[in-house]
């Protein structure tokens, strides 16, 4: 017999966490790792549109540390589980892409807008998406304890996706949208 996907116990506005613990879904918790699973779906929908293998692999990765990130705020603190980790050499190799991109790309002279190529565009939107993970972990460790590498992935992962942006314009050969301030 198939799992049922739905089990109607959120029907009142409440959901539990890894744990058990049940808490409205407003609360800032499930903001926090509903919007990290929201900016996971954007970097599989980069990821589809990306060429790239290498870029791909990473973008997996990715994806990979988003869910155990989504995990560890889903999980209730006064309960702590077993749960795969995140590590430092996660955030080092999205720094050594950061690297590696930033060798082959202009200098930056200008605020770069959102656009160029729908890729480009999708992934400022993931970028922007990450920021507001960020925004709301940041938040939600100031009311409970959340593993400041959590934070530092996220911070991290918004600066890759810039500069990843910048590298697909390049790649796909469209100029990049620079700001330029009206007079």
């Amino acid at each position: 017999m198939a799992l049922k996907i739905y089990t109607k116990t959120g029907d009142k506005g409440e959901t539990a966490l890894f744990g058990g613990k049940r808490l409205p879904k407003s609360h800032l918790r499930i903001d926090a790792y509903g919007t990290v699973d929201e900016l996971n779906s954007y970097v599989g929908l980069v990821r589809d549109c990306t060429a790239d293998p290498e870029t791909r692999v990473l973008l997996k990765r990715i994806q990979d540390c988003l869910f155990v990130l989504g995990s560890h705020l889903a999980t209730d603190p006064e309960k702590p589980m077993a749960l795969p980790p995140l590590h430092d050499s996660d955030v080092e190799a999205l720094e050594k892409a950061i690297d590696a991109m930033n060798e082959s790309l202009p200098a930056l002279k200008h605020f770069i807008l959102p656009g160029g190529h729908t890729t480009v565009s999708f992934c400022h939107i993931a970028r922007c998406v990450c920021r507001r993970a960020e925004r709301l972990t940041v938040a939600l460790s100031l009311e409970s304890a959340v593993d400041a590498l959590l934070i530092r992935y996220l911070n991290r992962l918004s600066d890759y996706l810039f500069v990843l942006s910048r590298k697909l314009s390049q790649d796909l050969g469209v100029e990049e949208v620079v700001w330029v301030p009206v007079k």
